[in-house]
């Protein structure tokens, strides 16, 4: 009757072995470490810089735990955090030496202390949150105007180069807002227009107007085409963070929309706070225009007449104006690489440029169909632009090649540099919110987290042992064995941990308990009826069961709900409650019956139970247990 199959005895040990192994990762902690990965694609790690780190450790008399080659990038491991920042000082400056090209990216990082026979089976501990590790959390707001103006301005040049391959002559073409105005002679022209808009451009509404004795017709972005510019735009923003944040080499980032227009960054672990808020804040995108020199424009230029029509003002970094065309030539959208370098003519700092195949070949028709011309190369941060130089034209430039040079730094290039190789931002973003967790505060908050998981656990334990005496005591020991299966199944997902996840730990020992509760005070009842134990046992755990289902469904079901529509810390929780859950039901029953089974089940004569004091409820006896 009370007797279990070896296959399940099986079931259980594999459970017990597979948990123990993929939850001790977390026991080990973690070592403060400096990680070295390559900023150019061209190179690649070896054992030469490998052992350029070791000596460049030596030289500066400090002691590795271990510094391995681990694929794309080197780890060294250090004691302490001071001798951790002791060593990124030295590896920079052997790597990437005073007015050399940033050829490495060399970061702080944590990394587990877990043995390598762990390792190997693919053990790893779970992600550790923000509030437990320490690190930077970021609110970035995405200007969705701004997309759309760009995305307007974009399909102004493309109306204007098909209006012109069409033979469709207009009187101007200009950006106004998120509309596009296109003004034409006549009404038969506009109509010719309007047709072919209308084929090639089907996310353009137009409406046609009378204006004098011509005919404007202003083209504006469908509602539709419009959200999905905007949703355009947060997943190409998302992207392009990734990509920056690889760069600086951040382990374990978490970047996720949150609601229509924000974008949550959280970088567990940084130190350098003040860099990571720099290069997310950044914005820069790449444009490439012609300069505007006629009459009108070099009056604009120097401040006695206005800009022309179909120009804009800018200003280099010099200080002097720069009237430029606003049809965009080329866009950081055509780089394939960018890297910081020098001028080999002035030796100043300059940042070289990659262009794609398409770009290659737009940059150079226009500059041999521009020779003596000037042509400026824009950069915008943050939504305003500056002239980075305006050179002449002196012949065509071909292979894809073009140079970035004029009044910036070292540190200024290598960061132009990574930001355009990152990709362009979609849409400029500002941040709204910003707090900083220190790594001391990161270790107290897993402290206390510990703490009230271990003392919440005794208690419990306790309590059931007095209790129910053997029967608590067994509940106690599934107890456990559940909170193994859920760290286990977290380090298995790789589930990051955070303050609010080990908060619903602490409450899924409580609610994981209720079911050994159900089952013991159903064994009391049938004990009270007059059952024997072995039949008390088996009706206690078959007729618990459907109530077990039904609370922990309907609480399943709340757990969804949170993760389903909650974000951020409510997520965190929600994870680890509704995991919680499907690990108890496991534990409250299926082990705790195998493990009542093998104590109580060989025993065919079985006189009584150690379940703690069973009275009648009609006399007031107590019925005689161990």
């Amino acid at each position: 009757m009370n007797r279990y199959p070896a296959w399940k005895y099986a079931i259980i040990l594999i459970a017990l072995v597979v948990g123990a192994l993929y939850a001790l990762p977390n026991f080990f902690g973690e070592s403060p470490a400096v990680q070295v990965s390559v900023a150019k694609s061209s190179l690649k790690l070896d054992d030469a810089t490998l052992g350029r780190v070791q000596d460049a450790l030596k030289a500066a008399d400090i002691t590795a735990d271990a510094v391995t080659l681990d694929g794309t990038s080197i780890k060294a491991r250090f004691a302490s955090t001071d001798v951790q920042l002791k060593a990124k000082d030295a590896i920079q400056k052997a790597l990437n030496p005073e007015g050399a090209e940033g050829s490495y990216v060399v970061a702080l990082n944590l990394l587990s202390r877990s043995p390598a026979w762990l390792t190997a089976l693919h053990a790893s501990p779970m992600y550790l949150g923000l509030d437990l590790r320490g690190g930077v959390h970021f609110m970035l707001q995405v200007d969705m105007q701004a997309a759309l103006s760009k995305r307007a301005e974009s399909l102004a040049g493309d109306i204007r180069t098909t209006l012109r391959e069409k033979n469709v002559r207009h009187s101007g073409i200009n950006r106004n807002g998120q509309t596009i105005e296109i003004r034409f002679k006549d009404a038969a022209t506009a109509e010719a227009a309007r047709r072919i808009i209308q084929d090639q451009f089907a996310e353009l509404s137009t409406v046609e107007t009378a204006d004098g004795t011509e005919v404007k017709m202003v083209a504006s972005i469908q509602p539709v085409a419009a959200r999905k510019v905007q949703e355009q735009a947060i997943k190409q923003n998302i992207t392009t963070l990734h990509n920056r944040i690889n760069e600086l080499g951040v382990a374990e980032p978490v970047i996720q929309q949150q609601g229509l227009d924000r974008i949550v960054v959280q970088l567990p672990g940084v130190q350098d706070t003040a860099k990571a808020k720099d290069i997310l804040g950044r914005t820069a995108t790449l444009e490439i225009r012609m300069v505007d020199e006629g009459t009108e424009a070099r009056a604009a230029e120097q401040g006695t007449g206005a800009v022309p029509f179909g120009s804009e003002r800018y200003l280099e970094r010099s200080g002097a104006p720069v009237i430029v065309k606003k049809q965009v030539i080329l866009t950081g959208d055509n780089l394939t690489d960018a890297q910081p370098g020098f001028d080999q003519q002035t030796q100043e700092a300059a940042v070289h440029l990659t262009l794609d195949a398409k770009g290659a070949r737009i940059f150079r028709d226009v500059t041999r169909e521009s020779i003596g011309k000037r042509m400026a190369i824009l950069l915008f941060e943050k939504g305003k632009g500056e002239v980075v130089t305006a050179p002449v034209i002196r012949s065509e430039i071909g292979g894809g090649r073009v140079q970035i040079s004029g009044r910036m730094n070292t540190v200024e290039a290598a960061d132009t540099a990574l930001l355009l190789r990152a990709g362009s931002l979609a849409a400029p973003m500002e941040i709204i919110e910003e707090r900083t967790i220190g790594p001391s505060l990161g270790a107290e908050n897993i402290a206390k987290g510990f703490h009230s998981v271990t003392w919440g656990f005794c208690a419990v334990a306790v309590f059931m042992c007095v209790y129910y005496m053997l029967f608590g005591m067994i509940s106690s020991i599934s107890l456990a064995f559940n909170l193994l299966l859920l760290v286990a199944v977290l380090s298995m997902l790789q589930a990051t941990l955070t303050l609010p996840g080990m908060a619903a730990m602490a409450l899924v020992l409580g609610m994981a308990i209720d079911a050994n509760v159900l089952i013991n005070e159903r064994v009391r009842e049938e004990l009270r009826s007059g059952a024997s134990p072995q039949a008390a046992i088996h009706a206690g755990y078959d007729r618990a069961w459907a109530t077990i289902i039904d609370s922990n469904v309907t609480t399943l079901i709340a757990g969804l709900a949170l993760l389903a529509f909650g974000s951020g810390p409510v997520r965190g929780f929600a994870v680890v409650h509704c995991l919680g859950i499907l690990t108890s039901m496991f534990s409250g029953v299926f082990f705790s019956r195998g493990v009542v089974n093998l104590w109580y089940g060989r025993q065919k004569k079985l006189k009584s139970v150690s379940i703690g004091t069973v009275w009648r409820p009609d006399s007031g006896n107590q019925v005689t247990t161990n």
